[in-house]
């Protein structure tokens, strides 16, 4: 159901907003009212494509991806992710420079925080029990400028397409990456167990990306 509402999103943008309850958006606003930009931090749960979209209406908004081996996937999906007011990242060197550069604006920057990390500056820390490869990523953005973040979700609230989306503010990461990412984590848990039965349980957190030390477990 996720991956069918996803694609219908892609494809029925104008309709999939007005099919949105929002709540909290005050706290949204009093965020993007500080200036420096805002972290938008989206799991893989119910409807999470609409969330940039909603977001989008009222500022510019980077989103982080990571592009697919297959030009031609690559092309199918930026054409079904385009929307106005919404701009595309790589998930390397050059993207991160654009989602510096795009908090630096004050504008928003959207990441999916529960992406297996493929390296960089990853460490392996829980979440729901097990060694994950976890970037600190979010949490350095963060802390350049002291840009708020809030972890969203859009939980489907019924067999028919609409959703809840939900705005939870975080507390201010760690500057030590390790604890960053325990705390990342934890943000994560709190926001699947909202409604863990809209996850994608089958994308494997847990893998060992290539080059990357073992785990603490092995």
């Amino acid at each position: 159901m996720l991956f069918s509402d996803s694609l219908w999103i892609w494809r029925n943008p104008q309709k999939a907003l007005k099919l949105v309850e929002v709540q909290n958006w005050n706290l949204v606003e009093a965020a993007i009212g500080e200036g420096h930009g805002l972290v938008m931090l989206t799991p893989h749960l119910g409807g999470f494509e609409s969330i940039p979209r909603v977001l989008a209406q009222y500022v510019p908004a980077t989103i982080l991806y990571r592009p697919s081996r297959q030009t031609w996937l690559n092309e199918v999906v930026e054409e079904g992710r385009a929307y106005p007011n919404m701009h595309f990242a790589p998930t390397n060197l050059h993207g991160v420079r654009q989602m510096t550069g795009a908090l630096t604006r004050g504008e928003a920057i959207g990441i999916l925080p529960d992406q297996a990390s493929s390296g960089g500056e990853s460490v392996w820390v829980p979440f729901f029990g097990r060694s994950a490869y976890t970037t600190p990523l979010p949490a350095g953005l963060a802390n350049r400028n002291n840009t708020p973040v809030i972890m969203f979700t859009a939980k489907r609230k019924s067999l028919s397409r609409n959703w809840l989306m939900q705005a939870a503010r975080l507390k201010p990461f760690s500057e030590e990456a390790s604890i960053a990412a325990r705390e990342l984590n934890i943000a994560i848990e709190n926001a699947v167990l909202i409604a863990p039965e809209q996850c994608i349980w089958s994308y494997n957190r847990y893998k060992h990306p290539a080059g990357a030390e073992l785990p603490p477990s092995h």
